[in-house]
């Protein structure tokens, strides 16, 4: 049985050559212009390594970025895949553990995400101290490999709660107004009722989202330490008469792009490990 896991790390560490990031970024729709602020740039396109799942969504470059950000070696994932493409969920675990085999210690993971409340408009930035998973799926389900982590990890400070306390600290000093939030997942590929948008609100939901979960609870597992920031690209259905749509939420996710550059830079440039 192939090891899928050290099989894609065995193709990245080959292209990496000597570089070694220890800081993994992921971009969610509409992010993607972080990933070309990165200096001495090898690119990766997903199709090159093989096994890698492909993004198939617009606002998804689908590539891997080696490079320098703010100082610090760093790998980029320039667009992500989602379940909704039809990926097992045990898919994003296996990337996840080829990363942590490449020597990653660090994962910051952004999304587009709707708001649920009336004081998170689109534009804005939230930080995630918390979930909901309402996927239906976890990636960590099958057969579990003790080298990575243990069969029943903890999800207690998923969202490394340091990290949490520098991103405020910088997001006060920039003037970027950085809300705290619960975001929850959903499976997709169609947006919300408004029923069930209501109920999202009922059981504690800041923000929905169709990503992020899978990859967090996957790193959280492998003992990495992590940052979920989401921009902000419209008001679910009924929240102050939103209406979602794709287009929406690339235009508004490239708008909350340039805080959200300014933020993840400055974070990477103070963070203690990387």
């Amino acid at each position: 049985m192939v090891d899928v896991s050290r099989y894609i790390f065995s193709q990245i560490k080959e292209r990496l050559s000597d570089r070694s990031p220890k800081i993994l970024i992921i971009l969610g729709s509409g992010l993607s212009s972080l990933g070309n602020e990165i200096e001495d740039s090898l690119v990766i396109p997903y199709a090159e390594i093989d096994g890698f799942p492909q993004s198939t969504v617009p606002g998804h470059n689908g590539r891997l970025i080696s490079g320098t950000l703010s100082g610090k070696e760093v790998l980029c994932m320039q667009g992500r895949f989602h379940l909704y493409e039809g990926y097992a969920p045990h898919t994003v675990a296996d990337i996840i553990k080829a990363f942590k085999l490449l020597g990653i210690m660090d994962m910051i993971v952004t999304n587009a995400a709707g708001s649920l409340r009336t004081d998170m408009a689109p534009g804005s930035l939230m930080l995630t101290y918390d979930h909901l998973n309402f996927s239906g799926f976890n990636p960590l389900i099958g057969p579990n490999d003790d080298r990575f982590g243990p069969r029943f990890p903890s999800m207690t400070t998923v969202y490394t709660p340091e990290y949490r306390r520098l991103a405020h600290q910088i997001a006060d000093r920039l003037n970027i107004r950085l809300h705290d939030g619960v975001y929850c997942m959903l499976s997709g590929p169609s947006f919300e009722t408004a029923a069930e948008v209501r109920a999202y609100r009922l059981l504690g939901a800041d923000a929905n989202g169709m990503s992020t979960v899978p990859e967090t609870i996957s790193a959280a597992y492998c003992g990495m330490k992590v940052l979920g920031i989401s921009a902000i690209t419209n008001y679910c259905t009924g929240i102050e008469g939103g209406s979602p749509s794709h287009a929406e939420t690339l235009e508004n996710a490239n708008k909350a792009a340039a805080d959200m550059s300014r933020l993840v830079k400055q974070f990477i440039r103070e963070m203690p490990n990387g």
